[in-house]
């Protein structure tokens, strides 16, 4: 009989132990996935965050650079262009290469396929300009075939703009 007593009391004490254990380690689960769900959370919410400030970057860079084209081509009409518009000009062109250049490692293909289509634009008119500023037009290129073709960029910064804004669910 002690024997059975002492069996018993052994069984309870393991059962006790036992039970506690199995409900830690399935709490401990329950934690895990929580956290491993919030983190998720977290990445997707910085990503998002992440692509919006490169957009709003590159909009605005872009937008920059298609002014500062538009500025040029004035200065060309109008006076000799200088050392100082130059540099105007190729600060733009270099902060907008910049923000594509984060586009392609950050926005989906969607939106890259627009920004590259704005990006092209942007350089065929950057190329006619140096071309006219330099006195060496390619055949058909004038001052007004530049000023079409930069006043034709913004049709694909807003194309680009709306798959952006799309991509981040903005209405």
């Amino acid at each position: 009989m002690e024997i059975t007593s002492v069996v018993i009391a052994v069984a309870g004490v393991a059962g006790t132990l036992g039970g506690a254990i199995l409900t830690q380690r399935g709490s401990e689960r329950v934690k895990r996935r929580e956290i491993e769900l919030v983190r998720g959370h977290e990445e997707i919410r910085e990503h998002r965050v992440l692509r919006r400030t490169c957009y709003v970057e590159l909009n605005r860079d872009a937008r920059q650079f298609t002014t500062a084209l538009n500025r040029h081509l004035h200065v060309m009409r109008e006076r000799t262009v200088e050392d100082a518009d130059r540099v105007a000009l190729d600060e733009a062109r270099n902060a907008h290469r910049d923000r594509y250049s984060e586009a392609q490692m950050i926005a989906p293909d969607e939106v890259l396929t627009r920004a590259s289509a704005a990006n092209k634009a942007l350089s065929q008119v950057y190329g006619q300009v140096k071309r006219l500023e330099r006195g060496e037009p390619e055949p058909g290129e004038t001052m007004e075939s530049a000023a079409r073709a930069q006043n034709q960029v913004w049709d694909f910064l807003r194309a680009m703009r709306h798959a952006m804004r799309q991509d981040l669910g903005v209405e």
